[in-house]
């Protein structure tokens, strides 16, 4: 093992220990590469890492270099090729394999974050904070305490962090997280029964829409869809590309299409069965294959249509629009009988506005001499 001159040990450099060196070569006497996917919390996301020249297993414990410092995780997988996306430069090697002082230490560790949970919540309810205390992780070299917690908005916690530095003499992180990371942390039941997806095997949340719950045909019932988080159901996403694919091969429902069976509405589609139900032109119900839709809808389009011996599928039928109806002594097309009729009626309408305006005049001339009348009643008043 050698140091280099900040005192740090360097990983590559380190010896094996003889009871965990791995012996697996290649067939060109060169020594097999192992991956080790490692967690460092139950449900959080697997980091890979080099496992040679150390033979692991999964669930074995083990130490290893992260930006935040030395860690202790748990060895999930361990496979002979990197997954897609990850590159061999970005892939750091193990630091060594934990031993039983490393274990005991982890044990403090976590009765320290437990500790220091009961502790933070204490001073947040002390200082008033609307804020919710999800997780305390202790680092495995206690260099630093990172804290979890959600909030509806943005909390003022500078008074707090000086409490638990003034506590712990360490660094300490608060962090906000959303109400999905949370129920990853504290897992609960789904409404399906079993322990929410997010806690077993998820590691990566991906976006959910409504729209999602629309292409499965869902009832947008917010009880229905919604996970105990309060946000839609991861599961939602699961299925995506099958719905996706499914309504790209089948036509649109509601809508008429000329087949080789005539004029037909497609009523439903069945994404389990692969298959629509059609409303024939007489009024029959049929269900069939995607495959079968499309083959009846290219004898419709393109092929020549065949002829009926027996029983069989009927020709295509084309349906044209029947010409509308034009309506009778209308002003477009009026009839030879009423030709004079418009002119007519042209020839009335300034009487009717002579007529109007005579009766307006009238009025005034009324209104005028009941004023007159009521003036000189005034005058004789006066002169009284």
């Amino acid at each position: 093992m050698t140091q280099n001159s900040n005192n740090e040990t360097r990983p590559d450099e380190v010896e094996p220990l003889n009871d965990t060196v791995s012996s697996d070569t290649g067939p060109s006497g060169e020594e097999t590469p192992l991956y080790a996917g490692i967690k460092f919390r139950d449900q959080g996301q697997i980091y890979y890492f080099k496992a040679n020249p150390y033979v692991v297993a999964p669930q074995d414990s083990v130490l290893v270099q992260t930006d935040q410092g030395l860690g202790i995780g748990r060895v999930a997988v361990v496979r002979d090729t990197l997954p897609e996306g990850l590159a061999e430069q970005e892939i750091k090697p193990i630091y060594r394999l934990a031993t039983e002082e490393d274990l005991e230490q982890e044990q403090e560790n976590l009765a320290l974050g437990r500790d220091a949970y009961y502790y933070c919540r204490e001073r947040i309810e002390d200082h008033g904070l609307e804020m919710k205390l999800v997780d305390v992780d202790v680092f495995f070299d206690r260099g630093k305490m990172m804290f979890y917690f959600t909030a509806p908005g943005r909390v003022d916690f500078r008074e707090l962090v000086k409490d638990l530095v003034k506590k712990y003499r360490t660094r300490i992180e608060l962090r906000q997280i959303g109400v999905r990371h949370e129920a990853q942390m504290v897992g609960g039941i789904g409404n399906c029964g079993q322990v929410c997806c997010c806690r077993r095997f998820m590691r990566q949340f991906e976006p959910v829409t409504i729209k999602m719950a629309k292409e499965q045909q869902l009832f947008l019932n917010p009880a229905k869809i919604s996970g105990v988080c309060g946000r839609l159901l991861c599961c939602l996403s699961f299925e995506k590309e099958a719905y996706a694919d499914f309504q790209r091969r089948c036509p649109k429902v509601g809508k008429n299409y000329e087949t080789a069976w005539g004029r037909v509405k497609v009523l439903r589609a069945n994404l389990m069965r692969d298959s629509l139900v059609l409303l024939t032109a007489e009024g029959e119900e049929q269900e069939l294959k995607l495959e079968e839709w499309e083959r009846l809808v290219g004898e419709a389009d393109g092929a020549p249509p065949q002829q009926n011996s027996g029983a069989g599928t009927p020709e295509p039928k084309i349906h044209t629009p029947a010409p509308e109806k034009r309506r009778e002594n209308s002003p477009s097309s009026p009839s030879p009988d009423n030709e004079g009729k418009p002119a007519e009626n042209k020839a009335n309408k300034p009487e009717k506005t002579t007529s109007s305006a005579q009766t307006q005049g009238q009025g005034q001339k009324k209104r005028r001499s009941g004023k007159s009348r009521k003036k000189r009643r005034s005058k004789r008043h006066n002169d009284t």
